[in-house]
């Protein structure tokens, strides 16, 4: 079953706003009609920098994690610690925001953070400085994949919504590319392992330092080309959420002129809707976006709205807190262990260590296109792609 007909069967028996759902069933038939082009073939692109960056920048705190505390002599954890307090604001913040600003300001702002931060993590004389930068730089990546996703499913019809699921190649190819540049960097520009114990200086200890410069000035990078080489549409969705039906229409109109198409959609076609859906429904419901421009519990309640609704976003609430778990125990403190319990085998070398992170990013990429296979399959879909990957 397509995943707008899923969300369409869900919403037909809630007490969502019927005037919005009934407009989202308008604006997803256009989107439809319009198809798969060359606006959603850049927005792909676009969105995946997110997926990138929300792998690459929480991995960097487990690939510095050994020459820092060569250097700055520190508790491991407390980096990590620090760099998920981060990420944990930024999603609130970002997921929240998303509803009240819009989407267009979040997607463009978080890799922003991000760079600019990055890059200034990268100079950090003390172990403070370099925890607190990379906080701040998990404030940008922690809004990216909620807003990326929301930004890709509001703009792609929904034939084509399966690609979300192989969207996380991009994940994938950022833990490959972080992983390449640091066996280099830090392999050849650290404190040797074996003189972890003394004192190792900022001059003999620079690898973790490009490395952070480097990954900075790429998300730098990725950030201008999403606000000078790509104009990304206001969700139309968030549009008549908040009565801007007129402007909701317009972004419709801008993708199908992009897609070199036309679209018959006008304001009509969502104006006409109103009084009618109202009537059949009555209007004592909740809205699925809140009409203010203030943060209220009203974005929180709308994903509690019946019993059925409370069970899905609370399952999904705890799959993400899980694979959260699994991800940061094991990215955060990988090469760390790699190299101290390597070294009881004698092959615990830091050109080693990063060989061997190489290595099992690349097992990783694979698993991007089958889950992109797995989910349009009959039996399996994705209940059971997401049961599958979870039980793994």
């Amino acid at each position: 079953m397509a995943p707008a007909k899923q969300l369409d069967d869900l919403l037909d028996n809630t007490t969502v706003d019927p005037v919005y759902h009934a407009k989202a069933r308008v604006l997803n038939a256009a989107i439809q009609d319009i198809g798969m082009g060359r606006y959603q073939y850049y927005l792909f692109i676009c969105a995946g920098f997110g997926w990138f960056a929300d792998s690459v920048w929480p991995l960097i705190t487990g690939l510095i994690l050994t020459p820092v505390i060569a250097e700055f002599k520190f508790n491991g954890p407390f980096l990590s610690l620090a760099a998920n307090v981060g990420l944990l604001v930024g999603a609130i913040i970002w997921g929240l925001g998303a509803d009240v600003w819009g989407r267009k300001w979040s997607f463009n702002l978080t890799l922003l953070i991000a760079g600019i931060f990055g890059l200034a993590a990268g100079g950090s004389p003390n172990f403070l400085t370099l925890a607190s930068l990379l906080a701040v730089v998990g404030v940008g990546v922690g809004g990216n994949l909620p807003i990326d996703s929301a930004v890709f499913l509001d703009l792609v019809p929904a034939s084509h919504q399966y690609l979300l699921t192989i969207m996380s190649v991009w994940w994938s190819l950022g833990q490959l590319l972080i992983s390449l540049l640091a066996w280099p960097l830090i392999a050849n520009f650290s404190c040797p392992s074996s003189s972890f114990a003394s004192t190792c200086s900022k001059s003999d200890n620079m690898g973790w330092r490009y490395l952070l410069f480097t990954l900075g000035a790429l998300t730098l990078i990725l950030s201008l080309v999403r606000f000078f080489a790509f104009n990304l549409l206001e969700s139309p969705r968030f549009l008549i959420g908040i009565g801007n039906d007129q402007g909701a229409v317009e972004v419709i109109q801008k993708m199908a002129a992009y897609n070199s198409t036309t679209t018959n959609l006008s304001l009509e076609d969502l104006t006409g809707v109103e009084d009618k859906r109202a009537n059949e429904k009555g209007t004592d419901v909740r809205p699925l976006f809140s009409r203010t421009s203030l943060f209220t519990l009203e974005h929180v309640k709308a994903l509690f709205a019946t019993r059925k609704m409370a069970i899905s976003t609370s399952m999904l609430i705890a799959l993400w807190g899980i694979i959260g778990l699994a991800s940061t125990l094991y990215n955060s403190f990988l090469p760390f262990l790699l190299t101290s319990r390597g070294a009881q085998f004698n092959d615990g070398s830091l050109y080693l260590t990063y060989r061997n992170q190489v290595i099992l990013s690349v097992i990783g990429i694979p698993g991007a296109f089958l889950a992109g296979w797995a989910v349009e399959l009959p039996y399996i879909g994705r209940k059971g792609t997401l049961a599958i990957s979870s039980g793994k």
